[in-house]
Order: C-alpha cells, then sequence, then structure tokens
C-alpha cells in the first residue's frame, strides 16, 4: 500500500482520538497540538470547562513523544523506511491499545483520565515526528490548516498554480480528519471512551503491517 493511502487513514485516527480526548477527557486535544495550545490559554485565563494540569500533560507527553520518535528517525531512518514507518506504527498500536484497555478497566477514574491523555498524547508525539521525517507533503496526519490554506491559496480561483495532484490529495485528507471526528464523536456519546480507541489502536496496528514507506 503506498504511504500516502497509509497516511490518509492515519488522519481519520487523529480524528478518532482527538474526538475522545475532547469530549471524553475533559476538553483537551492529544493528537492537534495547534488546538491544544490555544486550549491551554483558556483554561489559564480560567475559562469553564478547561483544565491547566489536563492541558499540560498532554502536551508534554506529545513533546516526549516527539523526542522519541526523533531519536528513532536518527536510528531507524537512514536504514529502511518501511522498517521505520511499521516499528513506529505499530508502538502507536500498543500504546493506543493500553489506553482502551485503561478505559475499559477503570472508566470515570481521575487516574484512568491522566493516563489515556499521557498514552495517547505520547503515541501521536511519536508519530508526528515519524511522519515530519518521512515528509510527505500535505499529508501531517494531525494538523489542517496549512492543508486548507493550500487548497485554497493554490486553486485556479486564489491565483495559484501549485502542482495538480496536491489538490485531491488536501481534500482527502481534511475529510479524513472529520470523517475520524465525526465517527469518534458519535462512539463516544453513543457508547464508551475505550470502544474508539480499540478501534483507533485495531486500525494502526493494520496500518503498520501494510506501511511501504514510500510515498
Amino acid at each position: 500500500m503506498r504511504l500516502v493511502v497509509v497516511l490518509l487513514a492515519l488522519t481519520v485516527v487523529s480524528g478518532l482520538i482527538d474526538a475522545v480526548s475532547y469530549l471524553g477527557l475533559g476538553h483537551v486535544f492529544t493528537a492537534n497540538m495547534t488546538g491544544n495550545v490555544v486550549v491551554l490559554g483558556f483554561a489559564a485565563a480560567g475559562a469553564p470547562g478547561f483544565s491547566v494540569p489536563h492541558t499540560a500533560t498532554s502536551l508534554g507527553f506529545f513533546l516526549l513523544g516527539a523526542l522519541t520518535g526523533g531519536r528513532v528517525a536518527a536510528a531507524l531512518g537512514t536504514g529502511s523506511r518501511r522498517t521505520w514507518a511499521r516499528r513506529t506504527l505499530g508502538a502507536e498500536a500498543v500504546l493506543v491499545g493500553i489506553s482502551a484497555l485503561v478505559a475499559f478497566l477503570a472508566p470515570g477514574a481521575t487516574v484512568t483520565v491522566y493516563a489515556l491523555i499521557a498514552l495517547t498524547a505520547f503515541a501521536m508525539g511519536l508519530r508526528n515526528a515519524t511522519v515530519r521525517k518521512l515528509g510527505v507533503p500535505d499529508l501531517t496526519t494531525t494538523v489542517l490548516t496549512m492543508t486548507l490554506t493550500g487548497l485554497a491559496s493554490d486553486s485556479r480561483a486564489g491565483g495559484g498554480g501549485g502542482p495538480a495532484h496536491r489538490s485531491p490529495r488536501r481534500a482527502a485528507s481534511v475529510v479524513a480528519m472529520a470523517a475520524g471526528a465525526f465517527l469518534g464523536a458519535w462512539l463516544v456519546v453513543h457508547h464508551d471512551l475505550a470502544l474508539p480507541l480499540l478501534i483507533a489502536a485495531v486500525a494502526s496496528g493494520a496500518l503498520a503491517l501494510v506501511a511501504s514507506g514510500r510515498e
């Protein structure tokens, strides 16, 4: 399977995870750190429904995951991209799988909230560092601001003349994120936190098996 398809599927997973974290863990993002920095500002200002400790935990573990991802990239990035991508996605699947187990065994506990935030944020930091090193244009899997900007500014209406193949890729990335967020929100509202996390873990594991490392 081409790496582009894998990254689009991972974007769906990001939407799932952010739906779980924002709706089920106290209005905090664990995949989208742009939104999380804004949320931290809300929390610091005392806005109701937001938590400085939750948000700081997410940011801290995301950065730790990204740091680990950078070290892994330095160690494995000069070898087979396929092996590197598969190991990283496998690690993500394990971390998210553990978070699903925690959510199933101890739903609603304070320690569970922090554990889920830490595990998913670390997994997303690890993945983001890897995706950044892979360097596939317009497919960050977690952030869409520049993707949306490019989609509009590089279009004919925007007076741009960018590569034609990027518009479908950008649009697919936006749709993938929205689809993941929709599915995650529906599962959180109608079921629990464990189920969408389990689906995210299984999806990451399956993608680890088919990742090629080639665009």
